[in-house]
């Protein structure tokens, strides 16, 4: 369009007004990052299904005597996907959202970068395969080998730990959110105390000072995603997909290898991208006003701790039966537990919560009900 339409003015203003509003939604920095990651993205399912579609397919490849095209290429990616959802991608993604808002940033790629760090650990293994290290293929495919061992044990641990410490945060966090609630009741506070009472964490930073500067931006979220790729749940899914036959993937062209890695980064990218973006948004309506602020993060927070609890216990848990060699009927359900069938659940409670918050807020006015206060607090601050 000529900047001269432009300088007419819009023949439909409310067009116009409604598109300025989905601008104003973010920054412009913000759009930046927002587009370099879809950029990154598309780009990965591009490369991905053009190498399965133009290169793998129509060489006819075969891998243990059945056709290796779209249907493998199709399950890693559904695999890729299906991991986004596992427990312990959403509430790292989640409750580390929160913990940067809490900082005064707007993480719209947490999920990404911890995505594309998990991610690293496949393609890597994938990488290896595809240029002809044989020697990881026997410990690759039987589950009794050290590298299992070792590798899950590594992976798990830290993802039980992670999520402890972050929970630890989080409860700390929601009581001073209490505290600032009770107080904001009777007109003591202004909304410079409620933002100063919000951001405080000097108890956690007691104990855990290091921890908790070292994950100050979206980007740090990659080598968390990393160790807990170390996993090897999700590697060992794509390596079995290459290694199905006896023959361990041999005579199958470096490229055919690799476009299985890059399909399944794509999909589990996608949805942790979308999970991270999705509660970015969620936590910036609640930042927006003190009453929302409180509201909200008195109920999400609450959430956010007994989703992160319970998934680090059920991974430190089972941990510790396997190491110990535990047995009986709960150490049975404990390593009965699905880790993915949680996840879903734990993407609903999330939806629901969110849902019903709104419903409360809405039917029960709660924003009218408490501003006055908040009006009051902040006139006698003056």
């Amino acid at each position: 369009m000529a900047r001269s339409e432009l300088d007419r003015g819009p023949s439909h203003p409310s067009q116009l007004t409604g598109f300025s509003r989905v601008l104003g939604v973010l920054a412009p920095a913000e759009w930046w990052r927002l587009g370099s990651m879809l950029a990154v993205i598309v780009a990965l399912h591009l490369v991905g299904w053009i190498t399965l579609v133009a290169l793998v397919e129509p060489a006819q490849l075969a891998l243990g005597g059945k056709a290796f095209g779209i249907g493998i290429g199709l399950t890693a990616y559904m695999l890729g996907m299906r991991h986004a959802f596992d427990a312990d991608h959403i509430a790292a993604i989640d409750n580390t959202t929160r913990k940067l808002m809490n900082d005064g940033q707007r993480p719209l790629a947490a999920g990404f970068f911890f995505s594309l760090g998990h991610s690293t650990v496949v393609f890597a293994l994938a990488v290896l395969l595809a240029t002809g290290v044989k020697t990881i293929v026997g410990p690759v495919r039987q589950d009794s080998s050290s590298l299992h061992h070792y590798t899950g044990l590594i992976g798990t641990g830290v993802s039980g730990v992670f999520l402890y410490l972050i929970a630890v945060l989080n409860v700390i966090v929601l009581a001073g959110i209490l505290r600032v609630f009770a107080r904001l009741r009777r007109g003591e506070f202004n909304e410079a105390e409620l933002e100063q009472q919000l951001d405080s964490r000097g108890l956690i930073n007691r104990f855990l000072g290091r921890f908790t500067k070292a994950i100050t931006k979206s980007w740090h979220m990659y080598p968390v995603g990393l160790l807990f790729g170390l996993g090897f749940d999700t590697a060992t899914e794509i390596a079995l997909l290459v290694l199905a036959s006896t023959s361990a993937a041999a005579g199958l062209p470096w490229y055919a290898i690799l476009c299985l890695p890059v399909l399944f980064t794509a999909g589990m990218c996608l949805l942790d991208t979308i999970d991270g973006s999705f509660m970015n948004f969620a936590y910036g309506w609640a930042f927006s006003n003190p009453v929302r602020k409180i509201y909200y993060n008195i109920t999400i927070t609450a959430l956010s701790v007994a989703v992160a609890l319970l998934i680090g216990s059920v991974e430190l848990l089972g941990l510790v039966a396997d190491e110990f060699g535990w047995r009986g009927p709960f150490w049975r359900w404990i390593a009965g537990l699905d880790l993915n069938v949680v996840g879903f659940a734990v993407v609903a409670m999330f939806v629901v919560t969110w849902a019903v918050a709104l419903l409360v807020w809405r039917l029960g006015r709660i924003e009218e009900k408490w501003a006055p206060a908040v009006e009051r607090a902040a006139s006698s601050a003056t």
